[in-house]
């Protein structure tokens, strides 16, 4: 397969991408001389190169399919945002050629379900000192980076969002399943609670509940 640029007259537009019932529907509006398209789907986190995109990780997917299907249907088991570049092709004597388009034109966005992080906090005793010992166990239904979440301890009162207090992060990644935090001291005034590090970027991807 070769890639080139595209002009005008080869460019897709109109990308756009929803869930319902249980699927993700994704259209665009194709050019008038255009049969095929790549269609690569990758998730936050997974932005494109500047190189040429790998063939292999792309659905090759014609004008037909797309009439008789209404689009391009896939079922929306995924998680967290997900995206789709829609490459436009053509066939030259016997050669698939792909048009490099990288523009938000040709770029579809939608969210997926969120995974739930259920979390519980166990205070101790602490019968003889100024602090008591706090237990936090998770339950995560996917990993998840240590970047994505954190802790908040304030005096007085259990906090209220990742502000709300002293915050402080995570030092290991989370596989999925059950696991326990470290053992934290904290005041005997003090709560803490947990909380995505920020909503914007992790909020499309978990949930944080507590169990």
């Amino acid at each position: 397969m070769l890639w080139t640029a595209p002009d005008d007259r080869q460019r897709i537009t109109k990308a756009a991408s929803r869930l319902a019932d249980g699927e993700c529907l994704v259209t665009w509006h194709w050019p008038g001389d255009i049969q095929y398209v790549y269609i690569h789907s990758f998730g936050a986190g997974g932005e494109e190169a500047a190189a040429t995109p790998d063939e292999l990780r792309m659905k090759l997917y014609t004008r037909e399919e797309y009439k008789v299907r209404g689009g391009y249907r896939l079922p929306a088991d995924f998680i967290g945002v997900r995206y789709f570049r829609i490459y436009p092709c053509r066939m030259e004597q016997g050669q698939l050629t792909a048009f490099r388009q990288l523009d938000a034109d040709n770029l579809a966005r939608v969210s997926g379900g969120r995974a739930k992080i259920r979390y519980s906090i166990q205070y101790g005793f602490g019968w003889f000192g100024k602090h008591r010992p706090v237990q936090i166990s998770l339950y995560c239904e996917i990993p998840v980076p240590k970047e994505a979440l954190c802790y908040v301890k304030k005096q007085g009162g259990v906090p209220l969002h990742p502000d709300d207090g002293t915050r402080y992060p995570l030092l290991r990644d989370l596989q999925a399943g059950r696991s326990e935090l470290p053992e934290i001291q904290i005041g005997r005034a003090e709560q803490v609670r947990l909380f995505l590090t920020d909503g914007r970027v992790y909020g499309d991807q978990f949930e944080v509940v507590p169990e």
